[in-house]
């Protein structure tokens, strides 16, 4: 009897956590963690530790929203569950940085880029749905009936994974490219591994370039989505209101 009592406390925690989230306004919720969202990775230049830590709260109760049988499994709580699990890479780079901290001389720049990576992962993958979001927002306003076929659960699926794989490619290469730096042989002059260590460097290269390019472009964009959003909304209120 004593064994069981550690698992219905945490159950009673959570049973706890989802009733009230049951009781909230979900819909209300999840627009402020949009907001959030784009105000940490589309507003701000750079990520600071007050944005972090509210951003992963933020994840971690939206996970547990996401869990209630009142919210709708629709291709837009798909693509906002997939934003709050990418804050994952956000805690494991924060429990890689603690646990590197603590080893103090034994840290290696492998570790440290890995580190890295996972925020540079999470960046990317974050910005990238929240564009989509914010592009299915769009169709919904004003392609409602004809988008339906294509705002499905299934789509939703299948945009997230190839988001989360095509980011995990760009990061594989990243690393490798910081690999062979740190070892001196990113560029090696002769031998059969010298065009595709130069290849490497040059596409990495290319990347974090167009990486930059692709973070304001996404910003420009998403702006102009609310934007065009907000303004056709506004003269349907008034109507409502007249």
């Amino acid at each position: 009897m004593q064994k069981t009592i550690p698992g219905c406390f945490f159950h009673q925690i959570y049973s706890s956590l989802t009733g009230i989230s049951m009781e909230r306004d979900h819909m209300k919720d999840l627009r402020r963690y949009l907001a959030l969202k784009y105000i940490q990775y589309l507003v701000l230049s750079s990520s600071n530790a007050v944005s972090t830590f509210l951003g992963l709260l933020g994840s971690a109760y939206t996970m547990i929203l996401l869990q209630s049988a009142k919210v709708s499994s629709k291709s837009t709580a798909v693509l906002i569950s997939s934003l709050a699990q990418a804050d994952i890479l956000v805690l494991l780079s924060l429990v890689s940085d603690v646990a590197l901290g603590s080893f103090g001389a034994g840290v290696s720049p492998a570790a440290s880029a890995v580190a890295r990576i996972l925020l540079t992962a999470n960046a990317h993958v974050s910005c990238v749905l929240l564009s989509c979001v914010a592009f299915e927002a769009y169709m919904i306003t004003f392609l409602p009936s004809e988008s339906r076929p294509l705002r499905t659960v299934r789509n939703a699926r299948l945009v997230s994974r190839v988001i989360w794989a095509l980011v995990a490619a760009e990061c594989a290469l990243f690393l490798m490219d910081d690999h062979l730096r740190v070892s001196g042989a990113s560029a090696p002059s002769r031998g059969p591994w010298g065009l595709p260590f130069q290849l490497c460097s040059a596409a990495a290269a290319l990347l974090r370039s167009l990486s930059y390019i692709l973070g304001i472009l996404l910003r420009i964009v998403n702006v102009y989505i609310y934007y065009k959003i907000f303004f056709s909304m506004s003269p349907r209120s008034r109507l409502k209101s007249k």
